[in-house]
Formats: C-alpha cells, structure tokens, sequence
C-alpha cells in the first residue's frame, strides 16, 4: 500500500498532468500541515512551478483546484496565502488507511534498495571495558541498523573491533609485570583494564618501558606464538564481556571484521597509493598530499619504521568492502573528534577511483561537566554500571507502584523500562549534539522519556484487555469510525508514521523517530482523556479502542526501532 504523502501526491500528479500535459515541472512535495485550520497536508507546487508553467502561483492553485481528479481521499482543498494548497482528508480514507496498515505492508519501493547497507559502529577496544563513551555509537548504531531493515534494505551491521595496534604491546608488558591471576581469573577484563592504567602510570616514571612495549608489539606483529596466544586470549575475554553487554542492550552485529582482518591487506593499499602517485616518500614516510582546495592536512598511511595507521587501516576496510560487497553505501558512526580523519581517508578513496557511497555520521560526545572520560585516567563510568543504575532505579519505582508483583516481574519490568530510559535520553537528543553526563538527567522518568513512551503504550493495553472482559472483540476487521476532533488529529499522526521513518533514514538521526513517538503518546493521552472509550455504546467503544490499538501498535513498531522493549504491564 501507498504511503499517505506518496498517495496524495499521485492524485495530484494526475491533476497536474491533465492541465499541463507532459511539460517538465518540479516535483510535488507534500508536507504535513503545521495547524489542523490548515487541514492535514499542504502543498507549495504552485508557487515552486509559476515561473516554468507562466503563470501566477494563485491562478495555478485554482486551477488545480477546479480540476483536481475525482477521488476517495481528499474531503476538500483550500487556497491559502499566495498560493498554498491546504488538504483536507476524508475520514472514511483516514480510518481504512489506519487499518490497512496493519495488514498489509507499505510500498517502500521507490527507495534505492540495491544491495548492502554497511553500518559500522561500536567499535570498542580489545582489552578495555566498555564505558559510557560507547554508548552513543552503539545505539545510535543499531537504531540506523534498525531503521534501514525495517525499509527493506540489506544491512550488514560490522562491529570494527579495535583488536590491533599499540596497546597490546603494553598489555603484554602490563601482563607479565603487575597482573593479579585471582583478579584475573574472577573478572579478566577488569584486571586488564587495571594493567593498562597501571603501564600508563608506570611508563610516566619509567619512559624505556614505551620502547619495551613497542618490542613486544613487533613480537606479536611477527608471529611470536606466546605474544600471539596472549592476543587471542585477550580478544576472547573481552567479546565475552561485550556479548553480554550488547545483550542487555538487544544490540545484534551481522559480522566482527577487527582492525588485525585487514592487517595483511594494508601493504599492498600503501603500494597501490604509491604506483598511482597519490602516495610519496616524505622523511622515509609514505603521505598523501591533498589538493589546497580540499583543506586537508597531509595523511601518513606508513610511518617510516614501516608500520600503518588507523588511515591505512581504514582505507583497507573500503577496498575489502568494495570487493566483497554489491554496496549501497557505507556508514561509519564515531564521534565528532574524528571528523578530519574521516575526511582524509574519503578522499584518499576517492582519489583512488573507489567510489562508493560513505557517510560519517558523527555524534556529539558525552562527557563530564569537568571533562571528557578517559581510560588511561581511570576515570570512566562502565556501560555495566549505568545499566545496572537504570535498573535500580526503576527497580524502586515499580516496587513503590506495584508492591504486588512477583519479584520476577518486578525484575524484568525494571530492566526493560531502566535499560529503555537509558537509551531513549540519548537516542531522543539530536545526535550531533553534545550530551553533558548527569545521572538524573539521563535517567529521568518524566516528559519525553521512554517510560512515559511505555506507560502510554501498557495503559493502551490494560484498555483492550478491559473491553475483552466486556465480551468486545477488538481486532482489524471493525469499523473505524472518526469523527471528534481528537481522532482525527491522532489518526492523521499514526498515518504519518513511514514519513517519520524515511526523514530518519535520509538524515540518520533516529530523533526524529523519537520527537514522532512523544507526539503520538502524547495525542493519544489527549484523546484518551477527552473521548471515553469504555462505558460506550458498542459501536463506539469498539471503534475507539481498535483506534487506541492501531496506536499502541505504532508506540511499539516505533520503539522496537529505537531497540526500546515494551510491556503489557507497568
């Protein structure tokens, strides 16, 4: 089925083609109405297609009007202004629409769909806990994950694990020297990450330890077997603590291609950069100069020592890509300190002839409001840690609500809703916005959060099962009637709900699936409070509540792509 804007819009193709023939005009573009006393949807092809067509944007409108094709959709049309077209619904259309779509799936196919959607993001490093530095590209992440799937497109979710580079060297110095095997063998990757600040501190007083580290490195890097088993181990007890970490959060990758897959591939990138001249020898390095215009500063892709660099690196995983994958486009999502970076190795890329379609979706960072987090400081909060916070918290508030539920109950209903909160407070901020870390502020239960999203989605519910008491069959095949004007208001929302989904997918900011989410709950409590749904005669109690369904349905699909639970019960 058609989605509502792409509806309208071919009647009005219709219309416009009937008065004006094959002439070559800008597109229709139907927005949603900004006030209900400008109906439901607008229009301003008038005024964007006057000069072409020759005529004034007030006379187009009217003609359009006078002529408009008979259909079962639209009640009226109203010209406002200079030649805006106001469009009213009908509501008969209105309330099929609401049930059609719950039965039938919407055509997404005017999308390019074309292959493989490659969404790179988490991302932690081997060895360190994750801590609330992650967060923002792992939900941010899967919720882009989420959204495409749910369009249709072939994702492939790639979690490029930092498993290569520096640090190894001093977690195997860090290993060998200070590691606590009781520590160790309770919680690997806590005692590691202990090591690790441990060198950092040491290394201060004791700078030949770098050099100490750096041997170790090349060992591994030379296929040393003890180095090399100490690498494995360390890999494998930290995706054993990130696989319980992303369960908890229902974050799910497709592929785990670390940084140390492409390490025998990043020599013959360095060579081909060279034999194409985009690489020179500069002080015994190979760099790319940039074009002055591209204002990019020179990007090392092999140090003189003949080792490579996240650049180096990267450009490796776009080649791999390329070859492995038909791609639709590649998204990369880190925060807003790697924003030069990102640009470097694009360009390198392109100047290579690989050009594919890549997008840096960049996020604001999280941070104190005395500084940004730091692993070598030791000063990080861990994901676990939040997490069993919002737990906590919720924890006591469905205790204070619901003292009679079975501790189970009270278990997974905390989690859902204290994980939730934890998620929505991000996910519902325009991502390139700095978020400053305040556990009141990101746990909060109040205004658009997600427990208000769930409460509204599990008072819906507590409603259905009220009038299934009653004997009244809610389901698809009722009649949906609207009439009050808080019906119609909340069945134009639930309608738009595809349009919210696309904005998301083409900007890449799930808010705005948010910022939809808070509107309909919040249309939704407005009618619930003004249009009585139980003690109805049967006819409008059944038409309301499938109408309360239909909402309850959206609150759901609309969280679930948010990677946000719901319940039945809160």
């Amino acid at each position: 089925m058609l989605i509502i804007d792409k509806e309208i819009s071919s009647l009005f193709e219709q219309t416009i083609k009937n008065l004006y023939g094959d002439k070559e005009l800008k597109q229709i573009e139907i927005t949603i109405a900004t006030n209900e006393k400008f109906g439901d949807f607008q229009t301003n092809f008038a005024m964007m297609n006057s000069k072409l067509i020759g005529n004034n944007p007030r006379a187009i409108a009217q003609a359009i009007v006078n002529n408009f094709v008979e259909n079962d959709v639209i009640e009226k049309l109203e010209i406002a202004g200079p030649g805006f077209i106001n469009i009213f619904l009908k509501n008969d259309y209105l309330g099929n629409l609401l049930k059609k779509s719950r039965q039938e799936a919407y055509d997404y196919s005017f999308l390019n769909r074309k292959g493989d959607v490659i969404i790179d993001f988490s991302s932690p490093n081997i060895a360190k806990r994750m801590h609330i530095g992650h967060l923002r590209s792992t939900i941010i992440g899967d919720a882009i994950a989420r959204v495409y799937r749910f369009l249709g497109y072939h994702v492939v979710a790639d979690n490029h694990i930092g498993d290569w580079g520096t640090q190894f060297g001093k977690l195997i110095i860090g290993y060998r020297k200070w590691l606590d095997k009781e520590a160790y063998n309770e919680n690997p990757i806590e005692e590691l990450e202990r090591v690790y600040v441990q060198f950092s501190k040491e290394s201060e007083e004791h700078p030949e330890l770098e050099e100490e580290a750096r041997q170790e490195l090349k060992k591994l890097q030379d296929g040393d077997a003890e180095n090399f088993a100490l690498w494995k181990e360390f890999i494998k007890v930290s995706m054993d603590e990130y696989a319980k970490l992303y369960g908890r959060l229902d974050v799910h990758f497709d592929t785990f291609y670390g940084e140390s897959f492409y390490h025998n591939m990043m020599q013959s990138v360095v060579e081909e950069l060279v034999e194409k001249n985009i690489a020179v020898e500069d002080d015994g390095a190979k760099v790319v100069f940039f074009p002055e215009e591209d204002n990019l500063f020179p990007c090392i892709v092999q140090k003189k020592d003949g080792a490579f660099l996240y650049s180096t690196s990267d450009i490796a995983t776009v080649k791999f890509r390329k070859d492995n994958y038909d791609i639709n486009k590649i998204i990369y999502l880190t925060d807003e300190r790697q924003q030069d970076h990102f640009k470097q190795f694009f360009k390198i890329t392109d100047m290579l002839g690989w050009n594919v379609p890549k997008y840096h979706i960049w996020f604001g960072i999280m941070r104190f409001e005395d500084g940004v987090f730091s692993t070598r400081k030791g000063n990080v909060i861990r994901l676990e840690q939040l997490l069993d916070e919002g737990k906590k918290r919720a924890y006591d508030i469905v205790n204070e609500k619901n003292p009679n539920l079975s501790e189970e109950e009270k278990q997974n209903i905390s989690e859902v809703v204290g994980v939730g909160a934890i998620k929505y407070a991000d996910l519902s901020q325009n991502r390139q916005s700095p978020i400053i870390f305040e556990w009141n502020k990101i746990l909060s239960f109040e205004g658009n959060t997600a427990p208000y999203l769930q409460y509204s989605y599990a008072r819906i519910q507590s409603i259905l099962r009220k009038a299934d008491e009653e004997g009244k069959v809610i389901d698809y095949s009722k009649e949906l009637v609207i009439e009050d004007k808080l019906e119609k208001a909340l069945a134009n929302h639930i309608a738009t709900f595809p349009m919210a989904v696309i904005k998301a997918a083409d900007t890449f900011k799930p808010n705005i699936i948010a910022d939809y989410l808070f509107e309909l709950a919040k249309k939704f409590n407005s009618f619930y409070n003004n249009c009585p749904i139980l003690n109805q005669d049967d006819e409008t109690l059944v038409s309301r509540a499938l109408l309360a369904k239909i909402a309850g349905d959206t609150i759901k699909d609309g969280l679930s792509l948010l990677g946000i639970e719901t319940l039945d019960r809160m």
